[in-house]
């Protein structure tokens, strides 16, 4: 019997702190005030305040590994190409092409920052800088980023 009476009383107050009412007023100074009780005499708002929004995290979890294997197989597809006369697939030379030009790229950047090392008018310092802000650019979106 003791413990049905804790029980009922423990649900009493567990029901009644998700039914709480949430009170707003501003006072003299301007300031906002949030309480759990009326201020009394002074004029407030009661607040709605509305249940949270979960989402199960074995939702997110199903959606990334649809998504995991929806790249996979793109990736699988794209690597698949046809080969090229010497056996070589289209990816394959596509990459070679890329980190070519990658290389082209650090090399280009190395020789700008040893000019600007070796001293420059302000003119060719602004020159060069624009050059190799704009090689860095490309650099990152086609061989870092990518």
């Amino acid at each position: 019997m003791p413990r049905m009476m804790a029980g009922l009383v423990l649900s009493f107050f567990l029901t009644s702190a998700v039914s709480a009412e949430v009170y707003t007023w501003i006072d003299s100074r301007g300031v906002a005030h949030f309480s759990d009780y009326p201020p009394g005499e002074i004029p407030h708002k009661q607040l709605d305040v509305q249940a949270p929004v979960t989402v199960p995290m074995s939702e997110n979890l199903g959606q990334g590994k649809r998504v995991s294997g929806i790249r996979k197989e793109v990736e699988g597809l794209l690597a698949s190409g046809r080969p090229t006369g010497s056996g070589v697939t289209a990816k394959e030379k596509a990459d070679a092409e890329l980190e070519k030009t990658c290389a082209t790229y650090r090399s280009k950047l190395e020789r700008i920052q040893s000019k600007l090392r070796a001293g420059y008018s302000n003119d060719r310092g602004n020159s060069l800088r624009q050059q190799r802000r704009t090689l860095s650019q490309k650099l990152s979106r086609e061989c870092i980023l990518r």
